[in-house]
Formats: structure tokens, C-alpha cells, sequence
């Protein structure tokens, strides 16, 4: 699934890197269309979401963990999640999709990753 365009509650969650050089991929959409900063690799800016894919695999599960715990506190976002990691990190979806577990309603997931 791609994403351009967000409603005003939607979240574009994607994969980054610690330091935030937002240069490719999701990460470049992330911060030319939905107000992710450059030098900030983590957390919530504009209707984005950032989450370090790039400093292992046992980093992208505190990330994602992190993330999770965020969205519950946050029921009244939409959290489009890209398929973070499976791109210049390079996991597969198998690798990730197992990373997100118990999920609530307001997070979508890629079908790669259910």
C-alpha cells in the first residue's frame, strides 16, 4: 500500500535511521510530505512517526514496543505503518511482522507483516 496523502488524524509510521537523515525510501516521503524532521530518527513529528530500523533487530523491537505503547495512549490517531525495515535495513516481513504484537484497532499494519 502507498501512501500520499494523509487525513488529519492519520499517522505515516516509518522506518528511520538513530540519526534522522531522512534520505530515501519512506523516510524521504516521511519528511518532503508529512512533516518528519531531519536529524530526529525517532517518535512523532507532523503526521509522522519514526522508528530506528537501522541499529539491529533488537533495537527495531524497543522501537516498535515503544511506538505500540504510544498509539494506546493516542486512540484518537490512525497509524498507517509502512513496512518498515524491509528496505535499505534490510528484514523481511517475516522478520518484522512478528515484532508487532498486540496491536490495537488504531495501528494498520502492512499485510505483509500479519
Amino acid at each position: 500500500m502507498r501512501i500520499d496523502r494523509l487525513e488529519p488524524n492519520e499517522v505515516f509510521v516509518f522506518g528511520s535511521n538513530a540519526a534522522g537523515m531522512h534520505a530515501g525510501g519512506a523516510a524521504r516521503t516521511a519528511h518532503q510530505k508529512f512533516g518528519a524532521v531531519w536529524g530526529e530518527g525517532h517518535g512523532l513529528h507532523g503526521q509522522s512517526y519514526a522508528i530506528d530500523t537501522m541499529s539491529g533487530l533488537n533495537e527495531i523491537g524497543r522501537e516498535v514496543a515503544t511506538f505500540l505503547d504510544f498509539a494506546r495512549q493516542h486512540p484518537e490517531l490512525r497509524f498507517l505503518v509502512t513496512e518498515i525495515g524491509c528496505g535499505i535495513a534490510g528484514y523481511t516481513p517475516a522478520q518484522i511482522g512478528p515484532l508487532f504484537t498486540d496491536v490495537p484497532q488504531n495501528v494498520i499494519l502492512p499485510e505483509s507483516f500479519l
